[in-house]
């Protein structure tokens, strides 16, 4: 069960302490996509992902995108802030969150993974020993599929606390 519970728990993208996390060793973050700073299916990046990302790039993290979107929908936010990006990822596949790693040139022990599902973000994210952050999704609106794997989601929550 401990590769389904993340490190933390924010509330939101905008309480995580980046500051925190730079003074803990952290130099480089693995964001998720949809549900994380846009909205499921859509390229509007929220005001608070926005100040989020912002804050990290200023601070002096490295960011990569780790999306299961699609490869261009993945690219239209990445080049907003000219970052690197995978998709699609099929997440929770360590392979992609190594090629993340690798990309970033930064060990696992150095990155953080911030994203809003246990069985892609978090679970992906522990499997090669990265610090995870699960946020709440920003909608309710999903991928049927992603729907029923958070029913999954509240009973491991559950049984972790």
């Amino acid at each position: 069960m401990r590769y389904f519970q993340p490190a933390e728990i924010s509330g939101c993208l905008a309480s995580i302490n980046l500051k925190k996390l730079w003074d803990m060793g952290k130099r480089g973050i693995i964001l998720d996509l949809d549900n994380t700073i846009t909205p499921w299916r859509t390229e509007e990046i929220t005001a608070e992902a926005d100040t989020f990302i912002r804050s990290a790039l200023n601070l002096g993290f490295s960011l990569c995108l780790l999306s299961n979107a699609t490869r261009s929908r993945a690219k239209k936010i990445a080049d907003f802030y000219q970052l690197p990006f995978l998709a699609p990822a099929l997440k929770p596949c360590p392979l992609s969150f190594k090629i993340a790693l690798k990309i970033l040139q930064l060990p696992s022990a150095q990155v953080v993974v911030v994203g809003d599902q246990i069985f892609t973000d978090i679970l992906g994210g522990n499997l090669v020993k990265c610090y995870t952050i699960l946020v709440p999704p920003l909608l309710n609106k999903e991928f049927i599929g992603t729907r029923f794997m958070r029913f999954l989601e509240r009973k491991v929550m559950r049984r972790n606390l």
